[in-house]
């Protein structure tokens, strides 16, 4: 008979089962309306870096859930976003998904009404206005933008925005060791995700998966292999609280330092990390629902999620490097790149594979378990902001 020992003192997983989330969370159309609403059209969502905007007058489109979105530089190099729907009759003003404005100005295609690139309406194309209108009571739809460090973030609440300092995680990395403001993009990922964006969440606040999903990943991250992320995650971790090797303190395996197809790095690091930092091999910084950092000693990844549907979410990632990297012709991201991309697919179909088991119909919620205990707080999170919604 096996002997089931009390879990030592300042174990963080949980010590009883959990409830997961109600199945139809993540499925059902009407609920997903409702989240669309409670997180996506009322948190800061994770747009783009602001070197895609670089010169005034640029612009880009984009759509959060089912709200068009028109982000644009003014003349003056402000950030400025905009509902892309027109005032007269609520036509798209930009069809295109990037690109830059001729003057400006933003002309409506259907009607022609004028806009500014600060959204006041200028002129309309009626031969005569009636009486009582007045252009300044009608200028676009204006969101909240920021710009924090060469990321772009939006709020659809606009003037009701939360402060944007609250859209981080708490126990996220902070990062002010990489220059990320100075990254430039050379490699991009998209994938359309055949799953409800919680998933991908779920899936990332875990480690249960890794042994199974990421065999490559737990070589490298040898922690991983013992399906769980941390040390304090083992019920009996201080029978190895001195012990330095990877598998148990957590980092990197000896002599890799950087996520990679072998653990090398390429010679274009960061000089400012402290010595933590490059031991760690990976710093995070998460931003929910949206989007989340990835910092490695010689480049940072950010990922990006968009909802689509119910049981669908667009994933992007772009790989950022110092700009010797990027000015160097004969520098070859692929190492990195190849390696991260793996990965994203591995948990791409780790996602999917779940959604398809969701449907069962006796199976109304699933079970937490010890390792589940970072998902316990996001499903405490969602149902919070759903219940204050």
């Amino acid at each position: 008979m096996s002997v089931q020992l009390e879990p030592d003192e300042d174990y963080c997983g949980l010590r009883r089962p959990e409830e997961t989330l109600p199945s139809y969370f993540y499925f059902d159309p009407a609920h997903y309306e409702r989240e669309l609403a409670t997180f996506w059209y009322k948190r800061w969502v994770y747009i783009c870096r602001a070197s895609d905007l670089a010169e005034p007058r640029s612009f880009r489109t984009f759509k959060i859930g089912n709200q068009p979105v028109l982000l644009l530089r003014d003349e003056a190099g402000a950030l400025r976003a905009f509902h892309n729907t027109c005032r007269h009759r609520g036509a798209e003003l930009c069809g295109a998904e990037s690109g830059r404005f001729t003057s400006k100005r933003i002309i409506c295609p259907y009607h022609q009404w004028t806009y500014s690139l600060q959204g006041d309406l200028q002129r309309t194309s009626s031969l005569q206005e009636p009486d009582g209108f007045d252009r300044a009571a009608f200028p676009l739809y204006d969101l909240a933008v920021v710009e924090w460090r060469g990321f772009v973030f939006v709020n659809l609440a606009g003037k009701d925005a939360t402060p944007f300092a609250e859209s981080f995680d708490a126990t996220s990395d902070k990062l002010d060791n990489w220059p990320l403001p100075e990254l430039v993009s050379l490699r991009s990922y998209r994938k359309v995700m055949n799953c409800n964006w919680k998933l991908f969440w779920d899936n990332f606040n875990e480690c249960l998966h890794c042994p199974a999903v990421h065999p490559g990943l737990s070589k490298l991250v040898p922690i991983y292999g013992r399906a769980i992320m941390s040390r304090r995650e083992d019920p009996h971790w201080r029978d190895h609280a001195d012990d330095d090797d990877p598998k148990y303190r957590g980092g990197l395996r000896q002599g890799a330092e950087t996520w990679s197809m072998d653990g090398k790095p390429s010679k274009y690091t960061f000089s400012d990390l402290t010595p933590a930092e490059r031991a760690a091999g990976y710093s995070y910084m998460m931003s929910a629902p949206s989007m989340f950092l990835a910092a490695h000693v010689d480049y940072v990844r950010v990922v990006r999620l968009l909802p689509l549907g119910p049981e669908q979410t667009e994933l992007t990632a772009e790989f950022l490097f110092p700009p010797e990297a990027a000015a160097d012709p004969a520098f070859d991201p692929s190492n990195a790149v190849d390696f991260i991309t793996q990965v994203l697919e591995e948990d791409a179909g780790a996602c999917e594979m779940n959604q398809r088991g969701l449907k069962a119909m006796p199976h109304g919620k699933g079970v937490l378990m010890p390792e589940d205990y970072v998902l316990k707080d996001f499903r405490d999170w969602i149902l919070a902001e759903l219940e204050g919604s």
